[in-house]
């Protein structure tokens, strides 16, 4: 027996809160232990109580913050949570440093809400669900799955694992999953963990069912927003306690502390779900990263069309390449072949009720056969606008610089950026008059056209209205894969990760709008929309094709779909942004303001630009001027913005560390918000 621990004299611990101030707070507590440094403790804090994480006891020789009497007291947890390891500790302040947010924010943040609640409801001791079925055989591998798992084993997944990380790059349908599920194997094999991140809920059921199949009898547990409070709760306890081997989550599962991590995959990691919009704006693909290094094990990122700065990294097209690169370039499915990619030229064509009259063809043709088709709109709701076209009036929402999207189903309109709605009005509110009319079309109106179209089809909408939950989708996607849907009308929910054998068609519409977008990354998105939706078509035995309609058919990114060439596409994308000196060629922070009126947002920023400007001198750091935001109001602010920008990350960061605290002392009104956005994605 080792011998107790000798008590500290000076009974003080130092706690992260979740406040937004860049620093920590001692309190006393009387039976603090040098291993209570990871364990969580209710604090009084203003005129409240917090939960909070000792991040420190201090010892008598130590000095705290203020003198001893002074100082309120806090309680230890010592429940069944056992303290935040050290690498834990690491990877928040990683975080912390890098994104320039609150350590405590971060350490909460990353924390399950029930172990964040003061009165927690009495948990019950739970152990990580095993479901057992019937040892699925595995399929045999493809010579690129072989290559590819070879590959990954031999930075020793399983043995003696090390940080190497890999870009799985594999067209739609050529078994990554399968790679995944021989790699999550062999780790388990070892005795360690597998962490397995997805960018949305939607996409865990699908994978969650194929992987218990596959592992009958081991810990598996999810870990996403629609969980209960105490199911995430019992998840992430399990995982922590390593009684879960599997776990399977969205971006904020990567904060999951898990003693045998011995491997870690992103599938998606292109999508930008992976990147936080509020708090702590991070991205968890690259959090990822960090984590397989800090750990000392492998990582793959897969995707059919990876980020152009993964893609970067992985093929060292203007600088050094940090990942080794995996290709799978057949399907899976040895009877299935990618679809062929065919532009409806709608130029000098008459749409009828906005399809291509090929499109409608080609729709018949696969509901006589019995097969299923898709039509891809990225535009949920029934109308982007209600307009009167005797005044010009049109629906506008009147706390954000965006139109109220028509919901005919529900009768409203709907603002999607702030979620401000109203009924429809029975007449213009401006002129009277009475026959006002939807202007552009949604995925409701598509669905009601299609109805109209082919009576005797069954029409089957999949957006974020029909699929509001984790429930809803996976009552529609049990639909679909019963054959009770004949055509599908979809968003980006149907773009990725689903498998439907008989879906043999796939038609696009209203995709031009994107080719000329001023946000730069626009054509990327675009390419990998379109690659993906186009990949859910002829997965099985039965051929695939996507039909396409576009007035500008010859863009060069359309001919990049047709030969399905996503290198050539992203080679030509690279060149411009070197061209431009964007990322990965630069790394970006964006500085954000917002408040009831712009003239106060754009002054903050100005000062904030002085202050950078005096800071960085003739420095690395380029300092633009602030302007509005594109969306400039947003419910009921207005919201302006300022890029920095430089070649070199560490110089960034070093400028960033300085610049932070300044910021925090320019003197702004009390209803302005500021925050800063390390690597960001919109613009």
């Amino acid at each position: 027996m080792p011998p107790a621990p000798l008590p500290i004299p000076m009974p003080v611990i130092r706690v992260a809160l979740d406040v937004p101030l860049h620093r920590q707070f001692d309190y006393l507590a009387p039976d603090a232990q040098p291993d209570d440094v990871g364990r969580r403790v209710r604090a009084p804090f203003g005129r409240g109580t917090r939960i909070g994480v000792i991040t420190a006891v201090l010892g008598a020789d130590e000095e705290g913050d203020l003198p001893l009497d002074k100082l309120k007291a806090a309680e230890i947890l010592r429940d069944d949570v056992p303290p935040l390891p050290p690498d834990w500790f690491r990877l928040t302040e990683f975080c912390s440093s890098y994104y320039q947010a609150p350590i405590g924010e971060v350490m909460l943040a990353a924390l399950p809400v029930g172990l964040r609640r003061t009165d927690p409801p009495k948990a019950r001791a739970v152990k990580a669900k095993v479901k057992v079925e019937a040892p699925q055989v595995a399929p045999e591998l493809t010579p690129g799955q072989a290559e590819a798992v070879a590959a990954v084993l031999a930075a020793g997944v399983g043995t003696a694992p090390r940080f190497a990380p890999f870009l799985l790059y594999g067209i739609t349908g050529s078994g990554k999953t399968e790679v995944y599920l021989r790699l999550v194997e062999a780790a388990l094999a070892g005795g360690h963990q597998a962490l397995l991140l997805v960018p949305e809920i939607n996409l865990t059921p699908q994978l969650e069912e194929r992987v218990r199949r596959r592992f009958p009898g081991v810990g598996l547990v999810s870990l996403h927003s629609e969980l209960t409070e105490a199911a995430r709760t019992r998840h992430w306890k399990a995982a922590f306690k390593g009684e879960a081997r599997i776990v399977l989550g969205t971006r904020l599962s990567i904060f999951t502390p898990l003693p045998d991590l011995g491997l870690i995959v992103v599938d998606e990691e292109h999508d930008p779900s992976f990147k936080q919009q509020d708090g702590m704006r991070y991205s968890a693909r690259d959090v990822a990263v960090f984590r397989a290094w800090q750990r000392g094990v492998p990582i793959v990122l897969g995707s059919a069309t990876p980020s152009l700065e993964t893609w970067a990294n992985a093929t060292g097209e203007g600088i050094p390449r940090r990942y080794t690169l995996l290709t799978l370039v057949d399907r899976a499915n040895a009877a299935a072949s990618l679809p062929p990619v065919r532009l409806l030229d709608t130029r000098r064509e008459k749409l009828q009720d906005g399809l291509s009259a090929a499109l409608l063809a080609a729709l018949q043709v696969r509901l006589e056969r019995g097969e299923q088709s898709l039509v891809f709109l990225n535009r949920r709701g029934y109308a982007p606008v209600l307009a009167c076209p005797s005044c010009g009036w049109i629906s506008r929402c009147r706390r954000c610089a965006a139109n109220l999207v028509l919901h005919l189903a529900d009768r409203r309109l709907r603002c999607h950026h702030c979620g401000f709605e109203n009924g429809i009005p029975r007449a213009c509110p401006s002129c009277g008059n009475q026959d006002i009319h939807p202007f552009g079309r949604g995925t409701q109106r598509l669905e009601t056209t299609l109805q109209e179209r082919f009576p005797e089809a069954r029409i089957l909408r999949v957006d974020r209205d029909s699929a509001k939950s984790r429930k809803q989708w996976e009552a529609l996607a049990e639909k679909i894969h019963a054959g009770e849907a004949d055509i599908l009308v979809g968003t980006q929910m149907l773009a990725k990760g689903h498998d439907f054998p008989r879906l043999t068609l796939v038609g696009v519409t209203g995709a031009d709008a994107a080719l000329f977008a001023a946000d730069w990354r626009a054509p990327e998105r675009l390419f990998a929309q379109l690659m993906q939706v186009g990949g859910r078509a002829g997965r099985a035995e039965l051929p695939g094709e996507v039909l396409i309609q576009t007035e500008h058919p010859e863009h060069p990114l359309y001919g990049a779909l047709q030969q399905h060439d996503f290198a050539a596409f992203a080679a030509s994308q690279l060149e411009e942004r070197r061209s431009a000196g964007f990322p990965p060629y630069s790394y970006q922070v964006m500085l954000r303001a917002e408040a009831p009126e712009m003239g106060p947002a754009l002054e903050y920023l100005a000062q904030a630009r002085a202050l950078g400007a005096d800071l960085n001198g003739n420095g690395p750091v380029l300092l633009y001027d602030p302007v509005p935001m594109r969306m400039a109001r947003r419910a009921n602010l207005e919201r302006a913005q300022l890029l920095a920008e430089s070649t070199s990350r560490p110089a960034l960061q070093a400028f960033l560390a300085e610049w932070r605290p300044l910021l925090e002392g320019i003197k702004a009104p009390s209803r302005l918000r500021w925050h800063l956005e390390v690597d960001p994605l919109e613009f």
